[in-house]
């Protein structure tokens, strides 16, 4: 069954804001591009570069127990490192995440703007070559079927942002739910990226919380167990085969 990519997103800094992609490249077993390069520690996390380890997501700065994060709108240049945080509609940081200054610079950012979420000193942490910060230990690409998340608007009776889901394709065309009969099956997406649908992606209070205002005002992971039996929406998948991807392309099982 064939559908759409509708939008491609990244989310270079693990709870900060999602950037628009027209197009990315996907290499064969690697990550999805520029996905979780970056994590701000809250407090110390035990995190090794030299030895790198998953690590759970109640270690850093996140959505689900960080709402406020949602109402800064950040920006990340790879060629410059840069990294720019809005609030309120005014910039008030800018800084090159590539240097020790910089880092300094955001991490007293964050001790200025939530010092009673903080659990020690925030700390920015860059991915080693070979590790990103991510929330699951398989499966670097994130698919969302928007026929799903308009299934739960309706159980809900409330819009319900896609963006909530921190996802990096956002799908049309298939049924609610048809996502999930693709773990452990290949999809082709535009000419040549193939991709195997690895499990499931179990859903967390950070779906609550609007990500333009920052208002946690819905409760959908319970939303999702009390009317379908299970907290799941959108799969993770890996990368069998890669090139080039963009909106418009075809995904087909």
């Amino acid at each position: 069954m064939t559908a759409t990519i509708q939008s491609i997103y990244r989310y270079p800094v693990k709870g900060l804001s999602p950037e628009p992609l027209a197009r990315a490249d996907l290499k064969a077993g690697g990550y999805f591009p520029g996905d979780r390069l970056f994590a701000v520690e809250n407090g110390p996390s035990g995190f090794d570069p030299a030895a790198p380890q998953h690590e759970p997501k109640i270690k850093f700065l996140m959505l689900m127990r960080n709402e406020r994060l949602a109402t800064l709108r950040t920006r990340y240049d790879d060629a410059s490192g840069m990294l720019t945080i809005e609030h309120e509609g005014r910039q008030v940081l800018r800084a090159d995440l590539a240097t020790k200054d910089g880092r300094l610079a955001v991490e007293a950012f964050f001790r200025r703007f939530m010092p009673a979420e903080l659990r020690g000193p925030p700390k920015v942490l860059a991915a080693p070559d070979g590790y990103r910060f991510t929330d699951s230990r398989r499966g670097f690409v994130s698919i969302l079927n928007l026929a799903s998340i308009a299934a739960l608007e309706t159980a809900i009776g409330a819009p319900v942002d896609p963006l909530r889901f921190r996802a990096n394709l956002y799908v049309n065309g298939w049924p609610a739910w048809y996502e999930f009969d693709l773990v452990n099956r290949e999809i082709a997406v535009g000419p040549a990226v193939h991709l195997k649908g690895v499990k499931r992606i179990e859903r967390c209070a950070a779906t609550n919380v609007d990500p333009v205002t920052g208002i946690r005002d819905m409760t959908i992971p319970h939303t999702l167990m009390r009317t379908w039996g299970h907290p799941d929406c959108g799969i993770y998948a890996e990368v069998m085969a890669g090139g080039e991807i963009a909106t418009g392309d075809s995904i087909t099982p």
